[in-house]
């Protein structure tokens, strides 16, 4: 058992972690990950495919609470609750949802280190689809921001963290930085995973060849999501063609832009991609990205952002994925969960 700052313990942690979580105020961009893929995992492909297929785990939360929006249209909710004093909220990525394993392995790792969870799924991503035409999008903040207000509401916690993943972690550094004066003072800190903070980048990269399987799983998923929409509205879409759509630029500029009040896809991912935000955030934040994450381009990594900034942090180990992290033997942690809670762990 690794022990961290604050008397946190974490089953599969060691003591470089906790070092790292100490030096993380004055290291703005930590250089030396402690982070390397098992040898049995090799390559950005194999790290991101394993944990997505073979990481089977069990659901920890299970109380379901609806939550009801201004606009008329609803986001579900799960909590793993006590009344504990810390809770962490967290968000999932593209086409995932509230049991995708990287969201229950984070959330299991925070229970049995002394936090409350709240996971929800983003507009459409439940067992039900949502009721209006539009769904969720990469810059969607109002939502997240009706989560954490309810949170912040109906929980005693005197300390809220906030956790992303790729999408998620998109709309986390948006929120952060798009009006920090409004946060509440309870927030505390902020973790984020593999985040295409430039949209367009990250979906130039997923264009390419060797990210077909990708792709195409996505797209899938949406376009099963939009013909659901045309049965509910109708009049309000055209899906000739949607079959042959082959890349995020084409269905953007097709559904995701005209849906959501945007001119077109690059107009879609300019005005959404949080790495604008970055140099406005306040709230102690860790981004961590691998270098051979597939789903991530060059302009992915905002290294100068970190060196200029006083609260964000950035790690880009060199090997885990996109989303993956996966750790050596039989600990019940990944990595990546043990480095949350010790950036986390952090007063």
């Amino acid at each position: 058992m690794g022990e961290f700052a604050h008397g946190l313990r974490v089953g599969g942690g060691d003591e470089k972690l906790a070092a790292e979580a100490r030096k993380d105020k004055t290291m703005p961009v930590i250089e030396n990950s402690s982070y390397n893929a098992p040898s049995w995992l090799p390559g950005g492909h194999m790290q991101t495919i394993f944990p997505a297929l073979f990481r089977k785990l069990p659901r920890v939360t299970t109380r379901a609470e609806r939550l009801e929006l201004p606009d008329e249209d609803f986001l579900d909710l799960e909590w793993a609750d006590q009344g504990r004093s810390r809770l962490a909220i967290l968000s999932h990525g593209l086409e995932a949802h509230c049991g995708t394993e990287y969201i229950q392995g984070m959330a299991a790792a925070l229970i049995r280190c002394g936090w409350d969870v709240l996971v929800w799924n983003f507009r459409g991503c439940g067992d039900e689809p949502n009721r209006l035409l539009r769904m969720y999008h990469s810059g969607a903040t109002e939502d997240l921001d009706a989560v954490v207000s309810h949170a912040l509401v109906t929980h005693p916690a005197a300390s809220v963290d906030l956790i992303g993943f790729s999408l998620g972690g998109n709309l986390v550094l948006k929120y952060l930085g798009e009006n920090p004066v409004v946060l509440s003072p309870r927030l505390h800190r902020a973790v984020v995973f593999s985040v295409p903070c430039d949209l367009a980048c990250s979906s130039r990269t997923l264009s390419k060849p060797s990210n077909k399987i990708y792709m195409e799983r996505f797209l899938i998923n949406m376009r099963a999501k939009i013909r659901v929409k045309k049965r509910m509205f109708p009049e309000l879409l055209d899906l000739s063609g949607l079959n042959r759509i082959r890349t995020f630029q084409e269905f953007d500029d097709r559904f995701t832009a005209p849906i959501h009040g945007f001119r077109n896809a690059a107009d879609y991912w300019k005005r959404n991609s949080s790495r604008q935000f970055i140099p406005a955030i306040t709230l102690p934040t860790l981004l961590v990205s691998a270098e051979n994450d597939p789903f991530l381009g060059p302009d992915c990594y905002p290294r100068d952002e970190a060196v200029a900034s006083g609260s964000f942090h950035f790690e880009a180990p060199k090997t885990g994925g996109h989303v993956g992290f996966s750790s050596a033997g039989r600990a019940p942690e990944y990595w990546s969960e043990i480095r949350a809670l010790s950036f986390l762990s952090e007063p």
